[in-house]
């Protein structure tokens, strides 16, 4: 199993990060990864980002990087 992150703009067009995710084994590993460096990656123009197992997405919809997202 791969976990990985899709990087989006607001539009959900997909960007590259300021920061280079890891590899991750885990969803735990990928989630606490995103949690040390979302603010880096939201001042690198991401907005919001999806996680990934294998070809399945996790959550129902994006996560946003911005604090003030309900």
């Amino acid at each position: 199993m791969a976990w990985t992150w899709r990087f989006e703009k607001a539009d959900g067009t997909e960007t590259e990060p300021a920061v280079q995710p890891e590899d991750f084994t885990t969803q735990g590993d990928a989630e606490s990864w995103v949690g040390e460096v979302w603010k880096d990656l939201l001042e690198g123009g991401v907005d919001q980002v999806r996680l990934f197992e294998d070809s399945t997405e996790v959550y129902a919809a994006p996560m946003s990087l911005h604090a003030d997202a309900g």
